[in-house]
Formats: C-alpha cells, sequence, structure tokens
C-alpha cells in the first residue's frame, strides 16, 4: 500500500511520537510511506533512517496554491492509495489536492470532541469536505461527536488509538526538595492550561473538603493557572502553603513521576490527553471526569477513578480514599501501566489504521 501522510512535525519530541513512530511500524510492516512535512522537523532524519520518503512541504495557511500544486505534482508522480492529513492545515490542502484522484482514499485525523457542525461553512474546508473518505479520531467520545454531523456513510468515521511505549515515558521523578514539598507528601498533580474547560477551578474548589489531610500536597502545572479565581480558591482551602502554582516548565514528564495520583477535572469535551497517557506509563493512578475520552483510559475503581464533571464531592473523595492507602495507589497504577501496555500499543495502532485504510479502498 502506497501511503501518504500530511502533517506537522515541529512539536516537541514527545508530543509527536506517537503519531510519527506509528507510520513508521506502517514501513515495518511492509508499505511504503511518504511524509510530507517541514523539511527542519525534528523527526525527519528518524523516518529517512526508518525507509521513509519525505518532501519539505508544508502549508502557509488554510489553502495554499503552492502546497496544492506539491501534492498534486506527488499525487500524478504515484499511484497513491491513501493520503492522510492530520491538522486544520494540512486537511483542507490535502482535499484540494487529491481532486480528482478518484483511486486514492482521502482520510482526516480527529482528535477533540465539539467545534464541528454543519452550519459552519468552515468545516466544509475540513471533516466535511465533500473529498473526504475517512476519519480517523483518537478516542470513541471524538467518533460519536463526529457521526452527528458527518453527511452520509458514517461507517466512514473510526476509533483509533494512538500507541504507545512504557520506555518513551521513563525518567527520574525531580526532587521533592525542588518543589519544597516534603519526600514523604502524597502529590496530586494537574497538568493543563488556564482554560475554564479544564475544570481546575473544580479541583481547587474540592481542596477546601481536603484540607485536613496533612500531608497532601496539590501541584498544579501549566500556564496561566494563576487566574484571581483560582488563587482565590486556593486561598479559601485552609491549605493554602499546600497548592504549587508552578505555571509552565519544561519538565513535566519529571514532575509527573514524583507524583502520586494524576488527576484531570475536565468539565468539557476531550479528546485523549497525553498526561493520563504518561501516567499510566509511569504506573501512576488518575481520577477523570466523563467528559470527552479520558474515561475510556481508565477502567473504574481499577486502574484509576472516573467522576461526575462538576462534582468537587466526587473528586475530594477519590481523593481522600487514595492518600488513605498506599497500597491501592501502587495497586491502580500498575493496573493503568499493563492496561496501556494490552490495550494501547504502537503495534496495535498501525495494524488498526491498515485494516481501516483497506476498508476504505474496498468500498
Amino acid at each position: 500500500m502506497n501511503i501518504l501522510i500530511f502533517s506537522s512535525y515541529m512539536d516537541a519530541w514527545n508530543s509527536v511520537r506517537p503519531e510519527a513512530e506509528m507510520f513508521i511500524e506502517m514501513v515495518k510492516l511492509g508499505h511504503n510511506v511518504t511524509v510530507v512535512t517541514q523539511g527542519k522537523a525534528e523527526y525527519v532524519p528518524r523516518f529517512i533512517d526508518n525507509g521513509i520518503k519525505i518532501i519539505d512541504c508544508y502549508p502557509s495557511k488554510k489553502i495554499c496554491c503552492d502546497t496544492i500544486k506539491t501534492l498534486r505534482a506527488e499525487l500524478k508522480s504515484t499511484q497513491y492509495d491513501i493520503v492522510y492529513a492530520m491538522n486544520s492545515k494540512t486537511i483542507p490542502n490535502a482535499a484540494f489536492a487529491c481532486i480528482g484522484f478518484k483511486k486514492t482514499k482521502m482520510v482526516t485525523y480527529r482528535g477533540t470532541v465539539g467545534g464541528l457542525y454543519r452550519h459552519d461553512p468552515s468545516a466544509y474546508l475540513t471533516h466535511l469536505h465533500p473529498r473526504v473518505d475517512g476519519i480517523s479520531c483518537v478516542a470513541q467520545a471524538v467518533t460519536d461527536d463526529v457521526k452527528k454531523h458527518v453527511w452520509g456513510n458514517k461507517d466512514k468515521v473510526t476509533t483509533i488509538y494512538k500507541g504507545h511505549d512504557l520506555t518513551w515515558y521513563q525518567t527520574s521523578p525531580l526532587d521533592r526538595d525542588q518543589l519544597n514539598i516534603p519526600k514523604d507528601a502524597v502529590i496530586v498533580t494537574c497538568i493543563a492550561n488556564a482554560r475554564a474547560s479544564k475544570g481546575v477551578h473544580i479541583l481547587l474548589a474540592s481542596a477546601k473538603m481536603l484540607s485536613h489531610i496533612e500531608n497532601l500536597h496539590i501541584v498544579l502545572v501549566g500556564r496561566d493557572m494563576d487566574t484571581q479565581e483560582n488563587l482565590a480558591l486556593a486561598q479559601k482551602s485552609g491549605m493554602k502553603e499546600r497548592i504549587h502554582f508552578l505555571g509552565y516548565r519544561t519538565d513535566v514528564p519529571e514532575i509527573l513521576a514524583s507524583s502520586d495520583i494524576q488527576i484531570q477535572p475536565s468539565v468539557s469535551g476531550e479528546g485523549l490527553p497525553k498526561t493520563i497517557i504518561e501516567a499510566m506509563a509511569m504506573a501512576i493512578p488518575s481520577i477523570v471526569t466523563t467528559t470527552g475520552g479520558s474515561k475510556e483510559l481508565i477502567v473504574d475503581g481499577e486502574s484509576g477513578f472516573v467522576v461526575p464533571v462538576n462534582d468537587t464531592q466526587a473528586i475530594a473523595e477519590k481523593v481522600q480514599r487514595l492518600c488513605d492507602n498506599k497500597a491501592l495507589r501502587l495497586s491502580m497504577g500498575k493496573r493503568a501501566q499493563e492496561q496501556l501496555v494490552t490495550h494501547f500499543s504502537v503495534q496495535q495502532t498501525a495494524l488498526y489504521h491498515i485494516e481501516f485504510f483497506r476498508s476504505l479502498m474496498e468500498r
């Protein structure tokens, strides 16, 4: 099978690796893969070393004539079975480039819940573009949302989880002294940004019910978390000195590795948060809400806890339970790690994609 991938690999290595390694795995399965991306991206040498052809091309905007011309020239020179576009810039350019190439199936990637509507004209430049033959979604929650809005055959929308490898996330824990946290403390870490949808304010509101746990510390990592609302909630919590606003950090994996519990208190749709995956790889149990794809990663009561959205009482209860029982924390973390190995491998992800591509070609 000849597969053309159109994506950006300019983000941090850890961010792009699950996607990039999936395409390398496709080469190992005997398929020909071409990647159209920025030629200066750090991942390019690894692609080349693994037999992937690189085309140095990336659009400056959603409809870039030069990019479309480059793609069309490549499609004319080689009979591609699949063109797989991965983001809001590459999808419209790939879709217009594929017009007229009837034997080539155009596939898009969708990683978030919400924001795709039939009444929105811009949606017809991406996943609702008439040239799109299939849509791969990062989580079942994303698939369910997309199916509400696509026209025609809803079987063209499928869920394929990204694959991971434990070795990618092995790192040494950050020394707790650097965070001014005692070595015997129980650390609950939340990694997010300032958007209200991330629910950091819900976690902070629950802290008032947890202030009696003297060795509990809450670590908040991400840009602009120290909003006036969040600072006020921390002030009222009764544990202000044990709530740490760390801001943006480049050592997030090391901070997470030093934690005992990871929490994602989101209040509205997520795709499949990377921090939960990282916690699973490090054998750290997570508390997540029912929104988006987070709940699909956790076996409730076995590898972590799933709580209702906006429920401060439920969050406090689960944190209390894990704080009180170190053996439970360890067993849940181990179960989460085993689940990652069993159900979210790079090899499985590559095979599921190939199976999906073949189903589109047969259709």
